[in-house]
């Protein structure tokens, strides 16, 4: 089987707004064709027009190379030699950054082709299954202008989670940093009103996490609003610092009353590796996509399964990117969640419409993927109509 033709197709939500700190509004799609009429489809969590051009651009000399030109040609069954190969032939303009997104949507359409070519799911392929079914998280960002609103919406977001059966939801409480709107820029003590309404409307026996979207500069200041979050019972708290600030979260790790999580921006083991080892996390965040594709996030789920480290893998993108999560979960012994951002309480349109990912819950549980590859079906008109 070889690689005949590469599409990368770039869909942006109608509705856009520069304001929102959902990057669900746009897309870039991979297809990646073969002489067998199999079609692997991949996407990534990253600019799209710009992830487009990595892969596209020709190259010059053997260590800027583009990725379309490695791949046209090649075996497709063979993801982790394709990936080492893009890896080095793309040393000098990729490496880390834009280069492994690129890297990630297509080795996640190459796992795509090798399951169908196989007739598996990916995770049978991916080591096999590890536990017996997947646990959901309801991933809720609300919209709002002001922190009423904001507050009113996420409460009702997480009151609707729970009654859709869900047993664990994480509360995106961007009131602080580069993530809080622009309307939005409040306290720390809005933050810990935020927490406590949430906890109050789910009741103590949903798990809960909260994702504070890099709310703070000071280490020292985050744990004080960490201290006081502990009463709250929170499974762990997503990204409090700067992610470069790996001292400052071996800090809050060593001191905080409940599990340190990052990693969604992570790129490639090698960065992965810095986390765990000087940032001390209890909870690394492959996205799959952004951190290299599958291949790439199974090297990652080894490493910190050696260090003790738990994985549950970020995602906020369409069906695609959750079913590749789905598939990293189940050949992960120590993956006890997955992120699902659910269609139905999501503002984008193309997480609705996009990509059927495969996932029925039920009782807050999801059984194993059945279908071949990455088992999604991608709507194609969707795909036309929301093209850039």
């Amino acid at each position: 089987m070889e690689i005949t033709k590469i599409e990368c197709h770039v869909v942006v939500v109608p509705n856009v707004s520069p304001e929102a700190c959902s990057s669900a509004q746009d897309d870039i799609v991979v297809l990646v064709h073969t002489d067998e009429g199999i079609t692997g489809i991949g996407e990534v969590d990253t600019n799209p027009w710009v992830a487009r051009a990595m892969i596209q651009a020709p190259g010059t000399h053997c260590m800027g190379l583009g990725l379309q030109e490695m791949l046209v040609g090649q075996n497709p069954l063979t993801p982790e030699a394709l990936w080492d190969r893009m890896y080095l032939g793309s040393a000098m303009t990729g490496r880390r950054g834009l280069g492994i997104c690129a890297m990630g949507a297509l080795d996640m359409a190459l796992w795509d082709i090798r399951g169908k070519a196989m007739g598996k799911p990916c995770w049978q392929l991916l080591g096999g299954a590890k536990q017996p079914f997947l646990t959901p998280y309801a991933s809720l960002l609300p919209t709002g202008r002001t922190l009423e609103e904001y507050q009113r919406n996420l409460v009702h977001k997480a009151i609707q989670a729970k009654n859709a059966g869900f047993k664990a939801a994480k509360m995106e409480v961007c009131l602080r940093g580069p993530y809080s709107h622009n309307a939005i820029q409040e306290s720390n003590e809005a933050i810990i009103e935020t927490v406590a309404a949430c906890r109050e409307a789910v009741g103590p026996e949903m798990t809960m996490m909260v994702d504070v979207a890099y709310a703070w500069w000071d280490a020292k200041e985050a744990l004080g609003v960490l201290e006081r979050l502990e009463e709250y019972n929170l499974f762990f708290l997503e990204t409090p610092l700067n992610i470069d600030d790996l001292d400052g979260y071996a800090f809050l790790a060593e001191r905080a009353p409940f599990r340190i999580a990052a990693g969604e921006w992570q790129n490639t083991r090698f960065e992965f590796i810095d986390l765990m080892d000087r940032g001390r996390i209890d909870v690394a965040q492959p996205d799959v996509g952004r951190v290299g594709g599958l291949t790439e996030a199974r090297r990652v789920a080894d490493l910190a399964a050696v260090r003790g480290r738990l994985i549950v893998p970020h995602c906020w993108k369409t069906g695609i990117g959750v079913a590749a999560s789905a598939h990293l979960a189940a050949a992960t012994a120590h993956c006890p969640y997955i992120e699902y951002l659910p269609p139905e309480l999501s503002e984008s349109d193309l997480r609705k419409e996009l990509a059927d990912d495969g996932l029925k819950m039920d009782n807050g549980r999801v059984a194993l993927p059945e279908r071949p590859g990455l088992g999604i079906e991608l709507n194609y008109d969707a795909l036309g109509r929301y093209r850039a």
